[in-house]
């Protein structure tokens, strides 16, 4: 895409968002893959809404590209399955595990074993590196950090995580200058 074209979706983008049009910025910001808004993607992974945040990261990466990509979608998809097994909820976990953690049992047999091996436990926290998992809330905080360090050092991200200064209603100025 042209330098042009690239610039015009940062109008919109700053346009959309000072009409408060915030479901179609980041619905522009993931299909043009120019803008990652990382508050935005803060917020998803705290309200644990996973698959919006699968789906909006899709708009930058796919698990396959590198290895920070996959250790992305790896962290979200095991607070999803340890989430599961906290609720006591095994069908969803087992589901988790089968759809959406088997994609990495290639690259690491044993880590997906000892996943595994969650199920058979009353509570997961039984596992020794699992000991310190607290409530629901500081986990995804805690991974949000790592998350973030993660996107931070992916090469794709670069120039992704930062929204050029633009003057305010720059769109509009430039339309009424017509």
């Amino acid at each position: 895409m042209s330098s042009l074209s690239r610039e015009l979706v940062f109008l919109i983008l700053q346009f959309l968002d000072e009409e408060k049009f915030k479901e179609t910025v980041h619905k522009l910001e993931q299909e043009s893959g120019f803008f990652f808004n990382m508050k935005h993607f803060e917020d998803q992974v705290q309200a644990g809404e996973w698959d919006e945040v699968e789906r909006y990261l899709c708009g930058f990466t796919k698990v396959e590209d590198n290895r920070y990509s996959m250790k992305i979608f790896f962290e979200i998809r095991k607070q999803k399955y340890l989430e599961a097994l906290d609720r006591q909820d095994r069908a969803k976990a087992v589901e988790i595990l089968v759809k959406d953690l088997k994609v990495f049992a290639s690259f690491n047999e044993e880590l997906f074993k000892e996943i595994t091996q969650l199920l058979t436990l009353e509570n997961f926290r039984q596992n020794e590196q699992l000991s310190k998992y607290g409530d629901t809330k500081s986990a995804r905080g805690i991974m949000l950090i790592e998350l973030k360090k993660l996107i931070e050092a992916n090469p794709l991200f670069r120039d992704k995580l930062t929204f050029p200064a633009f003057k305010a209603s720059r769109l509009r100025t430039l339309i009424n200058q017509r």
